[in-house]
């Protein structure tokens, strides 16, 4: 489990065939999970100045996999005991998404992104999406746009500094959106009524 803020933006050393050499100031473990630019991938190597992860051939057909070189956004993993901020993030990418503009507001920058249509029900207006990685508000929903509005510091400080029209991105919807969606679509089918509903999520 990732929470949507961003430990480091680090860089990429290189990504031949599966593997992805990343220079990290954050020491990472053996077998230990990093979700970079939003997706969860397991290390594989140690290095002196950073780690290797593998990514399959299935993980890179369904990421934004040109914006794994250069530099990346890396978390790691909750701990037990980590304070909780930002929202629950799986590291699972539901979608591609691709920036179609971003507004200047001198205080802000609103930033327009879309993505297949059949995502959009799980996209909330004033709910959390997680953009490579980073946590985020969704402040409006078209048919097959949304919109976020990013503060001066987040652009800054992440990789949305680097972003423009047309930049391909990583997109994790929300979670909860989609075991709603999944429960109501299959209510009919399984006989589960909200009370059941009710009494699995007590449970956790």
């Amino acid at each position: 489990m990732f929470t949507g803020l961003i430990r480091e933006v680090a860089r990429v050393k290189s990504f031949v065939g599966s593997r992805l050499s990343i220079q990290a100031k954050h020491k990472a473990k053996l077998g230990d999970s990093i979700a970079i630019n939003g997706a969860c991938l397991t290390v594989v190597k140690v290095l002196d100045d950073g780690f290797c992860v593998e990514l399959s051939p299935e993980s890179q057909k369904l990421l934004a996999i040109q914006n794994y070189k250069d530099e990346v956004h890396i978390e790691p993993a909750m701990m037990m005991g980590d304070r909780f901020e930002g929202h629950i993030v799986q590291g699972h990418i539901d979608a591609i998404g691709e920036i179609k503009e971003i507004k200047n507001n001198g205080n802000s920058f609103d930033v327009f992104i879309s993505v297949d249509k059949k995502f959009i029900p799980y996209i909330v207006p004033k709910g959390s999406i997680t953009i490579d990685g980073v946590s985020l508000t969704v402040n409006d929903v078209k048919d097959d746009t949304f919109r976020l509005t990013i503060i001066p510091h987040t652009m800054k400080e992440t990789l949305f500094r680097n972003y423009k029209k047309s930049s391909k991105v990583n997109v994790e919807t929300d979670m909860f959106a989609r075991y709603v969606s999944h429960i109501i679509n299959h209510q009919s089918k399984s006989n589960l009524s909200w009370d059941d509903v009710e009494a699995i999520t007590a449970q956790y």
